[in-house]
């Protein structure tokens, strides 16, 4: 298994193999003089993501020249500390590290609230799950904060979409399918739709696909490139499930320590990282599709599929209209009851202006 996790995410360094460019008139400044801040942060699973080779050590790396020496970073990812990410906000609040990142499912154990902004077909585009996640960080801070922890930033990964064995006309062509989901509102979308949700660890899916283990599977079109996917799936149906949200969480009594124009500079900071990783979240659903179906013009971070390529379905409007039904009649109203009545008023003080209804 770890061979396997290490030749993906080998493949995923070298898919994401290009600079994020950013404007030097935006970057963030401090002033020289004054106390010196060291910062231990632990942000994402492995350091060969590109959510964090391509955004946050580029960034990192300038900090100290942008504060003239006042502030370091001493960055590490889960692998690199040997933690789990639904630890990440236990060491934060207990100041293990001073700033950490997770996606917001994977530590919704600690504040089930936070399931919120990445419930399944919740998001249809990125702009949607942009404004959901926005909406969703003032309320979660005020839940947050009552344990020492607040949220400074975001992050998306491409959108998770769902991969087959055989074709893929619609939704109503997975009745009875295997569907290898992760996350508790995937689950209640494949079992809605009459298919049967498989838990499988993303390094053995490619052969649970290549046995029959699993019929279908749901995630982002550029990491099934690079696991290579498209070897043992055909169709690739396009109708974004969810995107991986993250937040990037702060020890609360060591930000409020800082000085108020380190805590401005930092905020500066994580908001060129939350801009540069939600343009990465873009362009990576973008080119991930174009690479697995042969198109050499659209491929400009994934591999190139030349040897059958994949066939991409577009979702009809009806298939759309069938997940945000399903979304309003059973996704939301379950993950209610296993968040309780609180989650209720905050859905429907943040999240329904955005999405266009209330529990």
């Amino acid at each position: 298994m770890r061979s396997k996790l290490t030749l993906i995410t080998a493949l995923l360094a070298t898919c994401f193999a290009f600079t994020i460019q950013t404007a030097s008139a935006a970057d963030p400044a401090l002033a020289a003089g004054g106390d010196k801040v060291q910062i231990t942060s632990i942000t994402q699973s492995l350091p060969s993501l590109p959510q964090y080779t391509q955004v946050e050590m580029p960034i990192y790396k300038k900090v100290p020249a942008w504060s003239h020496g006042r502030v370091t970073f001493q960055p590490s990812t889960w692998a690199e500390s040997s933690v789990n990410g639904s630890d990440i906000l236990r060491l934060i609040r207990e100041g293990q590290a001073e700033i950490g990142a997770a996606p917001f499912a994977t530590v919704s154990g600690d504040l089930p609230f936070l399931e919120v902004v990445d419930l399944a077909g919740a998001s249809p585009t990125i702009e949607m799950a942009h404004k959901i996640t926005d909406a969703v960080i003032p309320q979660a801070n005020k839940q947050l904060e009552r344990f020492g922890v607040r949220i400074i930033g975001s992050y998306p990964f491409p959108a998770n979409v769902l991969f087959c064995r055989q074709p893929v006309k619609n939704l109503e062509d997975l009745k009875a399918r295997k569907v290898r989901t992760f996350g508790p509102s995937q689950n209640d979308l494949v079992s809605q739709l009459g298919a049967q949700s498989v838990s499988i660890g993303f390094p053995e899916v490619y052969p649970a696909l290549s046995t029959g283990v699993a019929d279908c599977a749901i995630t982002a079109a550029l990491s099934a490139n690079a696991a290579k996917w498209p070897e043992v799936t055909r169709a690739m149906y396009d109708l974004p499930i969810s995107w991986g949200t993250g937040g990037y969480f702060v020890n609360l009594r060591w930000w409020n320590g800082l000085k108020p124009e380190v805590r401005s500079f930092l905020e500066a900071v994580y908001a060129q990282i939350t801009e540069q990783e939600w343009k990465l979240g873009a362009d990576g659903t973008k080119a991930g599709i174009a690479c697995n179906i042969g198109d050499a013009k659209g491929c400009h971070l994934g591999t190139l599929v030349t040897n059958n390529p994949m066939t991409v379905v577009e979702p009809s409007a009806e298939d759309k209209a069938k997940l945000q039904n399903i979304l309003r009649t059973v996704i939301v109203p379950r993950w209610a009851k296993r968040c309780g009545s609180a989650c209720s008023a905050a859905f429907n003080e943040s999240v329904a202006p955005v999405v266009g209804f209330k529990i």
